[in-house]
């Protein structure tokens, strides 16, 4: 699966390369390279990060809900009688490097992460945008059956997001991701796990954008699905709107990641969504 995801990727890029050079050699005068702009909406997918960074002192407040199963029938609303919640900030030191911290009701989790976009896809120059995550979560749900420490409560996500805007309604991003939990379900689960997920929105008009993501792990060892999810995006200005059906409740990458997930396709699908309200708490130098 791994294989045909990067092939089919690498495929797509290689054609589109060969056109936008031929279209940018008619097009763009000589001279320096300019970045590609807005290959994302928002610093979010779907759950996952995307390699979209915040102007220098930009402020995000990120308000995420994640409800109940659709299954789970008229008496529960379809889901809409379960709720959890992510409160989150979100703090760009630089044009490059922002930094997050949020607290999840699901499991009373606390969350933290570094970004750094350190390329840019570029007309007539370099094709991708890469940016480098680490997350950083302590589950601090109480567990009077185990003996939990600090560290037991630790996990940590580092990924790589491989991003190209593939022509201005259309976007793509690989993200290898590599998960470490300090505590794991049962001993026959690894604590590390390898994962490689891909992402993407398809841009109906100048403000609204259908996205998708998906996570895919060939871990035996775990009961369950991969992440899935299916979203629209609605840009507002001021507000970023995305409204989402995927198949976790879950908000934090150490959670969402491991094929645990329910069945998207059996109804075992949770509504929700993320507001993203922006600040400028100072001068940007970062072009639109």
């Amino acid at each position: 699966m791994i294989r045909v995801c990067l092939c089919f990727f690498f495929s797509i890029l290689s054609f589109t390369l060969n056109a936008q050079d031929l279209l940018d050699q008619l097009k763009e005068p000589d001279g320096k390279p300019e970045p590609v702009g807005s290959i994302f909406k928002g610093t979010r997918i779907i759950n996952g990060q995307s390699v979209e960074t915040r102007g220098q002192g930009n402020l995000d407040v990120l308000i995420s809900h994640r409800f109940g199963r659709l299954n789970s029938g008229a008496y529960n609303l379809f889901g809409l009688d379960d709720s959890n919640v992510r409160l989150g900030l979100e703090y760009a030191f630089t044009d490059r490097i922002s930094m997050g911290f949020g607290r999840n009701s699901l499991n009373k989790v606390y969350d933290s992460y570094l970004k750094y976009r350190f390329l840019d896809q570029k007309k007539n120059g370099f094709p991708l945008t890469l940016a480098w995550v680490f997350d950083f979560s302590v589950n601090s749900l109480k567990r009077p059956e185990l003996p939990m420490n600090f560290q037991r409560r630790l996990s940590f996500v580092n990924q790589l997001l491989i991003a190209r805007k593939l022509s201005p309604t259309v976007s793509l991003q690989l993200m290898p991701s590599v998960l470490h939990r300090n505590l794991v379900p049962t001993e026959d689960v690894p604590n590390t796990l390898w994962l490689l997920g891909v992402g993407g929105r398809v841009m109906v008009s100048k403000r609204v954008g259908i996205t998708g993501e998906y996570y895919y792990s060939s871990q035996d060892q775990l009961e369950g699905q991969n992440s899935l999810g299916l979203g629209v995006e609605i840009d507002t200005g001021g507000h970023i709107f995305q409204l989402h059906f995927t198949n976790t409740a879950a908000m934090t990458p150490s959670a969402f990641l491991p094929p645990v997930q329910g069945d998207f396709f059996d109804g075992d699908i949770h509504f929700g969504f993320n507001v993203f309200r922006s600040f400028q708490t100072g001068k940007s130098q970062k072009k639109k």
